[in-house]
Formats: structure tokens, C-alpha cells, sequence
């Protein structure tokens, strides 16, 4: 129900790239040009500036995407309290989630779950994939949300969220907001996550597909978490791959920017897992929940 143009441009606020709203709306580059036309001919004001190869929200922008947001959340709430009325629900649902997954992209679900299901207790564990999936073959959990792709026979595995990972500095950085090279890597100094994250192999897997050798590269410190790097960032002029999800925030705040590299995206999909066979009605609701709210 949410009106597509509002959609488009909500998509392009968020990722601040008309090329990476296109990709993520499955609709050509052009198509997304023309429905912000539009809607800046609708309220006869410009809604993005352009600073050489990116965007920034104007004014006007600024203001639109606040009441996108909010009529996003009214449309929702509309929808889902249509097909949930007179539904009572109790019990406790056990979820396991990757740590990008659980930082950034289920407090807001878990939070508006809760409020309209305050009898159903939530219980969250974080781990890596490998540990998810063994729990939930052991069922220990009900349910899981993982970055990696299917690996369990015992295991249903349902795409959830798209996410990308995207090379980002700080935003008064030299190189902020400008495209490399995929060999200008070599020049940088970089920070990576810890060895045996499942995200770091993920992104090291991407670079050596592109054949950057990763010993060469100038890795300057390993840290633990996508807080701990953001952080980091702020104090240096290194360069770091983080989860797109991750940096929403320091985007619309101006602390942290994305620099592009030419012809190479790191792109990936959180999986929904559950074991296979059937679902307990609690599982049946959550993955409904999420379907018209997320």
C-alpha cells in the first residue's frame, strides 16, 4: 500500500545512491530518475543535491524523508493490525541471530513485535552461523537469522533481507565519496574484522574472486565488531568493509562515508532457518509479522 514513488524515494534517501536503489527495487536506473521527477514537480522543490559522484538529501528532502518514514510505519501498522485482529498469542520464542543481524536489523523488528504481542517472551542468542545452525538442529532455538548460505539438509533456508557491504571512512576523509579502483585497495590502510568472522571471509572471499592478494594488502588492525571499527574510523584515515545495515546512521549524520570501487559490489542475503517440517503456530506468526511489517 505504500505509494511506489514515496517508496523510490525512501530507498534513495536510505542508500543516498540512485544506482543502488535500482538494484535494490529491481527497477532500471532511469525508472528511479523519473519517480523523483515527479515527485519534485508534485511539490515544485529539488530533493537531492549532487556533490560530484554522490548525493545528499536537501531541505526539502530532508523533511519529505521524515514523513516517509512516518507514513511507512502508519501503512504498516495498518495492514498487520487488519489481518491480526482478535488473534491472542502467548508463549516463547527463541531466536538466533548473526551479530550484524542482531545489532542492527532486529532490535527495531523485536521491538515492534513486542508491542503487539507483549505475552509472547522473545529470547535472543548471538552467534555465527555455524553455532545457529547447530542449535537450531539441536533445538535449542526455534528459529534462526544468519548471514552465511544454506548448509544443513536437516534445515529450510528462506531469503530475508538484502544487504550489502560497502567500503567506508570517515566523512572528512581525502577519498570519501569518490570511486577507486579495486587495485587502489593496495594503497590503503585498512582495518578488517576478527580472523574466523564469517563476514570477513565472506569480503576477503569477494577480493581474491577479483584477484587482490590479501597478504599484500595493508591491514593495520583487527578488530571484534562493527562498533568497535566504526569507532575506530572516526579517529583515522583507514578504510574499512562494513555491513551497509551498520552505517545508516553515521551516513544521515555526516560522520562516516562510502567510497565506491568500480565494477565491484560485495552483495549478500540474510537467511531466514527453521528446522524443516511443521511449524509451531508461534514460528507461523513471526514469519507473518514479517512479511507485512519488514
Amino acid at each position: 500500500m505504500f505509494d511506489y514513488r514515496l517508496k523510490v524515494f525512501y530507498t534513495v534517501a536510505t542508500r543516498l545512491s540512485f544506482t543502488k536503489a535500482a538494484q535494490e527495487l529491481h527497477i532500471s536506473q532511469p525508472a528511479v530518475t523519473k519517480h523523483i521527477k515527479e515527485i519534485e514537480q508534485q511539490f515544485n522543490t529539488k530533493l537531492f543535491d549532487r556533490k560530484g559522484t554522490s548525493i545528499q538529501l536537501t531541505q526539502s528532502g530532508k523533511i519529505l524523508y521524515d514523513y516517509a518514514v512516518k507514513i511507512r510505519s502508519i501503512y504498516r501498522d495498518l495492514e498487520f493490525e487488519i489481518h491480526q485482529v482478535n488473534q491472542k498469542q502467548k508463549g516463547k520464542l527463541r531466536i538466533g541471530a548473526s551479530t550484524t543481524v542482531a545489532h542492527y536489523i532486529l532490535p527495531e523488528i523485536l521491538a515492534t513485535f513486542h508491542a503487539y504481542y507483549k505475552d509472547i517472551q522473545i529470547e535472543l542468542l548471538t552467534h555465527n552461523t555455524e553455532t545457529i545452525s547447530s542449535l537450531l538442529e539441536n533445538h535449542t532455538i526455534d528459529l534462526g537469522i544468519i548471514e552465511g548460505a544454506s548448509q544443513s539438509s536437516l534445515l529450510e533456508y528462506h531469503p530475508f533481507k538484502k544487504d550489502e557491504i560497502v567500503l567506508v571512512a570517515q566523512a572528512q576523509h581525502p577519498l570519501a565519496n569518490t570511486t577507486l579502483k579495486v587495485n587502489d585497495l593496495y594503497a590503503m590502510e585498512l582495518v578488517f574484522r576478527e580472523p574466523g568472522s564469517g563476514t570477513q571471509e565472506f569480503i576477503e572471499n569477494h577480493l581474491q574472486d577479483k584477484g587482490i592478494a590479501l597478504n599484500k594488502l595493508q591491514v593495520i588492525m583487527h578488530l571484534g565488531s562493527s562498533e568497535s571499527i566504526k569507532n575506530y574510523l572516526l579517529h583515522s584515515q583507514a578504510m574499512a568493509f562494513l555491513s551497509i545495515s551498520s552505517i545508516f546512521q553515521e551516513l544521515q549524520n555526516h560522520t562516516l562515508a562510502i567510497i565506491d570501487i568500480k565494477n565491484f559490489n560485495i552483495n549478500r542475503t540474510f537467511q531466514l532457518i527453521l528446522p524443516k517440517g511443521e511449524r509451531s503456530e508461534l514460528i507461523t506468526l513471526f514469519m507473518r509479522f514479517l512479511t507485512y511489517n519488514f
